[in-house]
């Protein structure tokens, strides 16, 4: 969460030395810079859409978690990805009530240390599981379609399954190097205690600038070019018999990838801005503090819709996941009636499945 100007001087005088040479700006340019926004009003106006945010992705998640798990659908290993990417969007958006009670009180943080750390490694954690699980889909979905086709073999479940683990263990790592420096610190300006990283003062600005550049390779530079070579493989490698599915074959696909890009590049753009400035290569002016400071909450805001839409994209317009839900709560006790023996009937095959409309 991005911090006000008061805080960010306190940051910045503790973590670094604005009498060296080589720094972009003087701790007196920072003391002189006053901001024309209302930040308080900028939190409040986040605090609300994280609300949202919240209480759809709590309501879209649980149901996609509760129907994955009902399902009787082992050999379509396939949703073993869908299932996990929606466990680490509601993990997500679980911690969002942590961060808006910060945010209502400017920042403040009157949860504690050991709170401090373990939100934001549930969040961070979440997040990049949630990424790499959109980027496993991408490739699986390829090529279960242009090379196993209806195969059910084994190794493929055992390899999904390791997949999906080694994705949780790459997810914990990413996330260790910011976690293992947050602190809670008490600022000077102010009354309030806030939950930041302190990085070694000799070295604070690489730590920063590495931090966020990981950030940004592992969260959009790899992810997204991955999942659009993949998926525009998958739209070429799709055979249909109808122009007409093919035609909404390629709507969907070119959904998942503009839906990624729009939730994505924003936050990932500002993030390189925030380098950029702190490497020097952008001057340090009062104007640019302050676009990142309102740009850093929203574009963070915006990314985390991910959270909401992911369930619908990834499920809702999924036939066979239409069916597990009517099962589910109008079958729920006749699971073996004619007619719902007639919903297994008509399922898709896992290379249909596997064709993204059928199993998106």
């Amino acid at each position: 969460m991005s911090l006000s100007m008061s805080e960010l001087m306190d940051i910045f005088s503790e973590d670094m030395n604005f009498t060296d040479p080589d720094s972009n700006m003087s701790h007196v340019e920072m003391l002189m810079c006053s901001t024309s926004i209302n930040a308080a009003a900028v939190l409040y106006v986040i605090s609300i859409l994280y609300v949202f945010i919240f209480i759809i992705g709590l309501v879209a998640n649980s149901v996609v978690v509760w129907v994955n798990l009902r399902a009787e659908r082992s050999h379509h290993e396939t949703h073993l990805y869908i299932l996990n990417l929606a466990v680490a969007d509601l993990c997500v958006v679980a911690t969002l009530p942590v961060w808006v009670s910060s945010l209502l009180q400017e920042g403040h943080w009157p949860f504690g240390g050991a709170m401090c750390r373990i939100t934001h490694l549930v969040f961070s954690v979440n997040l990049f599981g949630s990424i790499f699980f959109l980027t496993c889909m991408s490739v699986d979905r390829y090529l279960s379609v242009a090379l196993f086709g209806d195969s059910h073999s084994q190794w493929k479940k055992v390899v999904r399954r390791m997949i999906c683990v080694l994705v949780w263990v790459l997810a914990l790592v990413a996330s260790v190097p910011d976690t293992y420096f947050l602190q809670t610190v008490k600022l000077e300006h102010s009354e309030s205690t806030i939950c930041r990283p302190v990085y070694p003062p000799e070295s604070a600005r690489e730590w920063m600038v590495g931090i966020q550049l990981s950030f940004i390779v592992l969260g959009f530079a790899i992810p997204f070019p991955v999942i659009a070579i993949f998926y525009l493989l998958l739209a070429g490698a799709i055979a249909s018999s109808a122009d007409q599915e093919r035609r909404l074959s390629h709507k969907l696909i070119l959904t998942y990838i503009v839906v990624f890009l729009v939730c994505w590049l924003p936050y990932h753009g500002v993030l390189l801005v925030d380098v950029l400035s702190l490497l020097g290569v952008l001057p340090f002016s009062c104007v640019l503090e302050n676009f990142l400071y309102v740009a850093l909450h929203v574009t963070q805001c915006f990314s985390l819709i991910h959270c909401c839409v992911n369930p619908v994209i990834y499920n809702f317009v999924n036939k066979n996941y239409r069916y597990d839900l009517m099962k589910a709560f109008i079958f729920k006790y006749s699971t073996k009636t004619g007619l719902a023996r007639l919903i297994d009937a008509s399922r898709v095959s896992e290379t249909e499945y596997s064709a993204v409309e059928n199993h998106a």
